[in-house]
């Protein structure tokens, strides 16, 4: 009682009393209303990003490694949950104000690359690789490794292709490079379906000499031991405990994965002096992880503990059409099928202009709230049904309400929105969504905190539900003027969080569907 009586109600509380034990606020809803609103549409895109949970937020230098297909083997599941997690942390980073380098490191070393060239030779054609250069050198590749295991000469020959590239022999390197350049043509073209961009296209390939360097470092500082086999390790326990200890030089003196990625790693210290470096792969790579922050720890680098790992889960059973998850294109296509045919069943469907393309935006959210749903960590189980179920909370709801939305805008245009009386929205209804907006950077502040985008998924799937409520009740079509003008703004300003929500999801909002 004596707290309440000393308290003094202002412009934002409007009335202080007591309870057993409580002391209530009553919050001026008129100002609530006001600010919320103004705030959404003012601060548009950077909505929630201007909060104070964020001031002083210093800028940093991030790179986020993500996706990293191999050349010639297939793009799985893995490769497009690492894709579309990692589309999500840069885009976070970037809307926070950070300066993001997003980094695509791909397979395009390695043994792999023997058999490709002695492949190519043997089952190859020129116009098959211009044509399609990612499913043909794959045919190649599961062709030529069929002839090897069979044909022992077959097998050498690749060996022997691939002791040219690493010799830097000019006829193998410039087939080499062709691979690699027409394969990195085709991604960006499938990622842009996606709405994936890279800054670089990195690669194992650029480290074979600098993992040279690595070596002879480990062993100037007396950390390299030599086995029997001829290989050389290093043990991180220091006692010999055979699961600390990393294999990082073949016995032909060749490097391996892991001297690659600690020669990577220094390597872009140097170029973007990065304050955090990002690696998104599956939880398999997690201990070749902890062993390369380890190892270069030991070798002198601070600067290891900027480095993390984002590890997610499996994901079992995604099939196409075509069977087994070979190609990225075969699942936007797959989507972008069901999803024709999914639009084709409702009879609400608009004429559309471009039915592919909103199909392909539509599916794809479909495909990402299905898997940010959850923890990253965990595994699940796949399936297309669950995917596109027109009931419930998936990316196809979110659209559909993005679109809904979109179209009230339309059709009672922009001549309501000049001034509002904020007196008009006093409805349960419009109360829950104007606290819900209120609360949209405390999501964002709980993802840039964990990185898992599982928070804003389910506060966007809140809104919308939110949303379909108002809709239903609050009707904008015969109502005076300056009711109707107040909910069109309470919908545009759903509309305009909705669309930033999804967009860093890395989900392009349609319009019409």
């Amino acid at each position: 009682m004596q707290l309440a009586e000393k308290l003094k109600c202002d412009t934002v509380v409007s009335e202080i009393s007591t309870g057993q034990g409580t002391v209530n606020f009553k919050i001026n809803r008129e100002l609530l209303t006001k600010t919320v609103l103004q705030q959404v549409i003012e601060d548009g895109s950077k909505y929630g990003l201007k909060s104070e949970l964020f001031s002083g937020l210093p800028q940093k230098k991030i790179v986020v490694e993500f996706s990293s297909p191999n050349v010639a083997k297939k793009f799985h599941v893995g490769h497009l949950r690492s894709t579309i997690i990692g589309n999500f942390i840069a885009n976070l980073k970037e809307a926070l104000g950070h300066q993001v380098t997003r980094i695509n490191y791909l397979g395009d070393w390695g043994m792999q690359f023997g058999l490709l060239g002695t492949g190519f030779q043997l089952f190859g054609y020129e116009e098959k690789l211009q044509s399609n250069p990612l499913q043909h050198l794959f045919e190649v590749y599961v062709q030529v490794n069929k002839e090897a295991a069979d044909d022992k000469s077959v097998a050498k020959s690749a060996q022997e292709f691939f002791r040219r590239l690493e010799l830097g022999d000019m006829q193998a390197l410039a087939l080499w490079q062709k691979f690699r350049d027409l394969s990195i043509e085709e991604y960006i073209r499938i990622y842009k379906r996606l709405g994936v961009h890279f800054d670089e296209y990195s690669g194992e390939s650029f480290y074979r000499e600098k993992s040279q360097e690595v070596l002879k470092l480990l062993d100037s500082k007396g950390l390299l031991q030599k086995t029997i086999k001829g290989t050389a390790v290093v043990d991180l326990s220091g006692n010999g405990d055979p699961s600390s200890i990393c294999t990082v030089m073949r016995s032909d003196g060749t490097s391996l994965y892991a001297t690659r990625d600690l020669a990577a790693a220094i390597d872009r210290m140097d170029k973007y002096n990065f304050d955090t470096m990002i690696y998104v792969t599956d939880k398999g790579q997690k201990k070749h992880f902890q062993q390369v922050f380890q190892m270069l720890q030991i070798m002198g680098y601070d600067w290891a503990e900027r480095c993390q790992h984002v590890p997610f889960g499996v994901v079992q059973g995604m099939k196409t059409r075509r069977g087994d998850v070979t190609f990225l294109e075969d699942v936007l296509n797959e989507i972008r099928l069901r999803m024709l045919q999914n639009m084709a069943s409702i009879k609400t469907t608009k004429e559309l202009e471009n039915p592919q393309e909103t199909a392909e935006r539509v599916g794809l959210a479909a495909l990402i709230i299905q898997d940010f749903r959850g923890l990253l960590l965990s595994d699940y189980q796949f399936s297309w049904d669950r995917v596109f179920q027109s009931r419930g909370d998936t990316g196809v709801f979110l659209q559909y309400t993005h679109a809904r939305l979109h179209s009230l805008e339309e059709t009672f245009g922009c001549g309501y929105l000049n001034d509002f009386n904020t007196a008009c929205l006093q409805e349960p209804q419009s109360v829950s969504i104007l606290q819900h907006l209120l609360r949209f950077d405390e999501v964002l502040y709980r993802s840039s905190q964990d990185l898992q985008p599982r928070h804003i998924v389910s506060y966007l799937l809140t809104l919308s539900h939110l949303a379909a409520v108002a809709h239903k009740t609050l009707h904008i079509k015969d109502s005076p003027p300056e009711v109707a003008g107040a909910r069109l703004h309470l919908f545009r300003a759903v509309r305009s969080v909705l669309a930033n929500g999804m967009k860093l999801l890395g989900i392009t909002p349609v319009c019409r569907m």
